[in-house]
């Protein structure tokens, strides 16, 4: 391997080992305020038991997500030092924000709220937890703003002289496109794996002490996670549904990876499951629904939809020789398994909330396997969700405007190890 081989795999598995954490922090501080909310507006203390109970986890996993996440920031300079030369304007001004308001923010009132419990008053405190969960949301908005800058390039010139990105409009790059689909659609993936947590933890509690003075606190925790983590799923459809036919417009090499989709066509059918040739020459079995990727990728049932030959054809000669395809069966499959994954987890949901129907105790030992593996289904599609989006997108690094053979540091491969 060269170093840009090195270099991507290096970063792939630092940011997919990094957003292990970052879903957990994201959704559960929401849902933690939320139970604590209940409980200051109720004064049910199961409310309260959970609180506390889901807040020691939350504490674990945000301390493990800023560790990952010093590690992740490190391949930019080591790594992508042309790179990062290139838009350094560009992603100083939302990673700045992110990391002096919406970081601040969190860790800050995030010690208030750890220190503060029967020294604060219940107001002051509640607050606490809603500045952390802003905090983290917030700084999810400004990470993905710098990501989707990467897919749709907005707001900036290129210094002929300089040869750098130069930031002429940030309210462009805050509200880019892409942005605006991202992030509901991330969001929604965060609290899909944290509702599946409150799911799997509790209904293990339950299983093991179905009498325990605790149980029914678990209880109230199972239905409530599966509730959760239903309407997330229907948010990530939804969400999903708008940001596919945006990626068909800015990155149609993306969609068509994800359908290994070689020839252009319209109307294009959904390929559910699809066994050929590595080059599109030969299906040796599909299954496919028609019409229905032309829907998804442009809102029309017989619209047409870029094949990987046309564009690669079309990229060679805007961007020079050279392969623009990405790694088909790596997008095809992430896709597949991103979308099964999720849809898994929203039935695992729907059974424990039917367990519970008339007050039951769901006790079953099928459901109580299938709930605790649930919030890893979410989990993995999430890394699925990622992968497919950073190997799909071609050409660059920068959509249009830098390849990452030149944004790779110039150090060779032991130096890189």
């Amino acid at each position: 391997m060269d170093a840009l081989d090195i270099a991507r795999w290096q970063f792939g598995v630092t940011t997919v080992y990094h957003f292990l954490f970052v879903p957990l922090t994201i959704g559960l501080s929401a849902l933690i305020a939320i139970l604590q909310t209940i409980w200051y507006r109720t004064g049910d203390e199961r409310y309260l038991k959970l609180t506390k109970f889901y807040g020691k986890l939350f504490l674990i996993n945000f301390a493990m997500g800023i560790v990952t996440g010093i590690v992740q920031e490190f391949q930019f300079g080591m790594n992508w030092s042309d790179y990062s030369r290139f838009v350094g304007d560009i992603f100083g001004a939302p990673l700045a924000i992110e990391a002096l308001l919406a970081f601040f923010l969190e860790s800050t009132f995030l010690g208030l709220w750890i220190f503060g419990w029967d020294r604060l008053p219940k107001r002051i405190h509640l607050a606490t937890i809603w500045a952390v969960a802003i905090g983290s949301n917030l700084s999810a908005y400004f990470i993905l703003a710098a990501n989707s800058w990467m897919q749709n390039p907005v707001g900036y010139r290129v210094n002929p002289e300089t040869g750098r990105a130069e930031l002429t409009d940030f309210l462009a790059v805050l509200t880019n496109k892409v942005t605006l689909a991202t992030f509901p659609h991330t969001l929604a993936g965060c609290f899909l794996v944290a509702g599946g947590l409150l799911l799997a933890v509790s209904l293990w509690h339950l299983a093991r002490r179905p009498h325990h003075p605790d149980a029914p606190a678990h209880r109230t925790a199972v239905r409530f996670g599966a509730w959760v983590s239903l309407i997330a799923a229907a948010a990530v459809v939804i969400s999903g549904d708008i940001q596919s036919k945006i990626m068909t417009k800015v990155q149609p090499m993306k969609m068509a990876a994800a359908e290994a989709l070689y020839q252009t066509e319209g109307p294009a059918p959904f390929s559910v499951f699809t066994i050929g040739t590595l080059d599109g020459s030969r299906e040796i079995f599909a299954l496919k629904i028609p019409y229905l990727l032309s829907w998804l990728a442009t809102g029309d049932i017989d619209g047409e939809v870029q094949g990987i030959n046309d564009l690669q054809a079309q990229f060679a000669a805007q961007y020079g020789p050279g392969s623009y395809t990405p790694i088909i069966p790596v997008a095809y499959w992430s896709f597949r398994l991103m979308i099964g994954l999720g849809v898994a987890a929203a039935l695992i949901a729907a059974w424990a909330l039917w367990a519970q129907r008339r007050g039951r105790i769901p006790t079953s030992r099928w459901l109580v396997r299938a709930g605790v593996v649930m919030p890893l289904l979410p989990l993995a599609a999430n890394t699925f969700g990622w992968i497919f989006p950073g190997m799909g997108g071609q050409p660059g690094t920068a959509n249009g405007e830098m390849l990452p053979r030149k944004g790779v540091s110039a150090t060779g491969p032991p130096r890189l190890f």
